[in-house]
């Protein structure tokens, strides 16, 4: 059986190598973007079983990823928000354009690791 494939997207290096070893030791297979703009280019290449994104990242930001890919692409993979910037605004805005689930950080890696499972259980 192959490995679920998830796509993380987080400008801060050493978060996204964190989580990123964190998943693997679980048994996920990911693929490392490191700006909204890597994460579209890979996604029109791969197909991903979920997408944990950041907020706040150069080029394009995860409110732009979550809206090209549920409104342009029309690409219904569940996308799990990780974000410093967990203000009210930023998560509702987050949902609306189609964001699955938002986790705040600092964030534990045990959560992580439960809502990864949640939302590809839902798939």
């Amino acid at each position: 059986m192959q490995p679920h494939k998830i796509l993380l997207a987080e400008d801060n290096k050493l978060i996204l190598e964190t989580i990123a070893r964190s998943l693997t030791r679980e048994g996920y297979e990911i693929l490392k973007a490191y700006d909204g703009k890597e994460c579209l280019q890979i996604l029109e290449g791969q197909k991903v079983d979920l997408i944990i994104t950041d907020l706040f990242m150069p080029f394009i930001n995860g409110h732009e990823v979550i809206s090209t890919l549920r409104n342009e692409r029309k690409d219904q993979t569940p996308i799990l928000v990780l974000s410093a910037g967990g203000g009210e605004e930023n998560v509702l805005k987050a949902f609306e354009l189609g964001a699955d689930d938002f986790m705040v950080k600092p964030f534990s890696l045990m959560e992580l690791s439960v809502r990864v499972r949640k939302l590809l259980a839902s798939k």
